[in-house]
């Protein structure tokens, strides 16, 4: 059983970092700022996820697995209040989209 559970931890974390990698090449189809970072944001937060779940698999549930979800619970909380605050800051500074003809 400990020999499944490790297989399948390992697959989602994998899942996790090919997700995030593919992100990488999503930011780079985006041509305007505000897409870029919607994405980053998206990318970031949903691998990020899916490699704390894969760790919470693999070390079963004690007391790492508690520490693992304060910060999961952490980083869902900060995670879109910081892009929210990038994006903003940006929107102040009078940055804006160019539109293309």
């Amino acid at each position: 059983m400990t020999q499944a559970l490790e297989w399948i931890a390992n697959i989602v974390i994998v899942i996790g970092l090919i997700f995030m990698a593919l992100g990488v090449f999503g930011v780079f189809r985006f041509r305007d700022y505000y897409s870029r970072i919607l994405v980053t944001a998206k990318v970031d937060t949903v691998g990020f996820i899916t490699v704390m779940f894969g760790l919470i698999i693999r070390h079963g549930f004690d007391f790492f697995t508690g520490k693992i979800v304060l910060v999961l619970a952490l980083y869902i909380i900060t995670n879109p209040i910081a892009t929210h605050a990038i994006t903003r800051s940006a929107h102040l500074s009078g940055y804006r989209i160019k539109k293309e003809r």
